[in-house]
This record gives C-alpha cells, structure tokens and sequence, in this order.
C-alpha cells in the first residue's frame, strides 16, 4: 500500500480525450469525459458518509473451481469454468480474456482473504470504468492478457492534475519526470510497486497484465480488511477508490447489471 494517506491525492486530468480521475491508494480511474464528473473530496481520515441514492450490488455467482487450483502460483484465467466464462461474457458484453482475469482474481482472492467477500461483478465494474476492460481508444487484451497497446495516461505533471513526481525512474510508465497511470486497472507506479500480485504466476509483475492486475486490484479491495458483501462495507471499499458519490453510483450500476 502506498506510504501516503489512503484517498490524499487529489487530481482530474485526460488521457488523450478521456478523463483521468485519481482514486484512493494512488490508483487512477480513466473514465468517459462525457458525462463523467470530477473526483469529490478524498476521504483522508473523515469518516466517509454515502450520499442517499448509492445502493451497493450483490456480489455475483462465481463459477466453480477445483479447490486445489485456488493455491500456489496457477494462472488465475485458468481457474474459472470455460463454458461459464463464454456463456457470460456473451450475456455481459465483457471481453472473455478480461472475464477470466476478473472471475479468477476473484475466486483466488476468496481463498487469500476468505472473509473479503468480493465478486467477480465489482471488478468487472471497476475495469469498465477505468479502461473499458482494456479496450480503450481501440485497444485490446490479447491472450496473453497484455494490453496492446500499452496503456499509459498523461505526465502527472500539475498542469490538469496534482503533481506526482515519478517514483519508478521511468521504467513503468516511461517517464523519468513525471508519474502516470498504467496498465488496464490504472495503478500509478508507487502503488504498483507497493500492492502488485502476480496473477498469472509467470514470475513479472506487469500492470499492463490483466492477471496481475486484476488480482492486485483485489488486494487493493481486500487488504484493509471487511466484508464486502455488507452494502456499507462495499460502499466504503470503492470509496477508498473514489469516494465521489457519482463514482460509487457507476461502479454499483455496472456491477448490479453483470450480477443479472
């Protein structure tokens, strides 16, 4: 987890006509610019209070799974049901190879953090508000689960955005000046470097993976503890994220319509 104040960065900006919204643990969310608002006030150590009108989903089904496949270092598309995963994402509109990266990083993160609670449905939601599951601007996830092209948002530079001076020398995002947000879950590198997971256990820890981060996703999710089957817990989780009402409502909106 990154050393700064969980929800202390502030900052709206573009990712070549989308806008880049930052969420709490450093994670950044690249959103829509149409119809899409800023970043609320970031919950710091203030209690956060959902606004009437946020209603948090259901965690979907999770398909099942050979329990001795849950441990160790299997790839985690490998552990949701094929057949499961066709009939879905044809029913859900979401790309199989991301599917299979949400359903997988939820179903290892119940085994990891077994009182999280977490569906696949929240995750899903979370990526098509970031990337559109990777699809963004006309990218893809190919069958190795990278993003091509890579996804990398604007320099942090404070000119749209607070200012984030780069903390990985480049060697994510490219940029040895400025941070910028990466990958189809949109981690800034210091919080790359702090959460990642190795989701399809090659050994690399790749934001631009979506094995890898889909399952730190989860942690980001999980780690600080809860049940995110209580709707007040859901609610505070993404708010940690993002804790502007409009964010919950959209996440909670995409999730409620995969859980159908």
């Amino acid at each position: 987890m990154s050393s700064k104040r969980r929800g202390g960065r502030i900052a709206v900006g573009a990712l070549a006509g989308l806008a880049a919204i930052c969420i709490g643990l450093g994670i950044w969310v690249v959103v829509d610019g149409t119809g899409s608002d800023a970043a609320g006030d970031y919950r710091g150590d203030v209690e956060f209070r959902a606004a009437s009108g946020v209603t948090a989903p259901e965690a979907a089904d999770l398909p099942e799974v050979d329990a001795g496949l849950l441990g160790g270092s299997h790839d985690i598309a490998e552990l949701a049901d094929a057949d499961w995963v066709a009939a879905t994402a044809a029913a859900t509109g979401i790309p199989e190879r991301a599917l299979q990266a949400y359903a997988g990083a939820a179903l290892r993160a119940g085994d990891m953090w077994p009182a999280c609670g977490l569906g696949w449905n929240t995750l899903a939601a979370i990526g098509e508000v970031e990337t559109h599951h990777g699809t963004i601007q006309g990218g893809s996830i190919g069958d190795d689960g990278v993003a091509d092209p890579a996804i990398i948002g604007i320099a942090l530079d404070g000119s749209s955005t607070d200012a984030i001076t780069d903390t990985d020398g480049g060697e994510l995002d490219g940029d040895a000046e400025w941070d910028r947000a990466i990958g189809p879950m949109q981690f800034i590198p210091e919080t790359w470097q702090a959460l990642a997971l190795d989701g399809n256990g090659d050994g690399v820890l790749d934001p631009q993976q979506i094995d890898d981060a889909a399952l730190t996703a989860a942690a980001a999710l999980c780690g600080p503890g809860g049940d995110l089957t209580d709707p007040a817990v859901w609610i505070d989780a993404v708010a940690g994220y993002n804790s502007a009402t409009s964010y919950n409502n959209r996440v909670a909106e995409a999730a409620n319509a995969y859980a159908q």
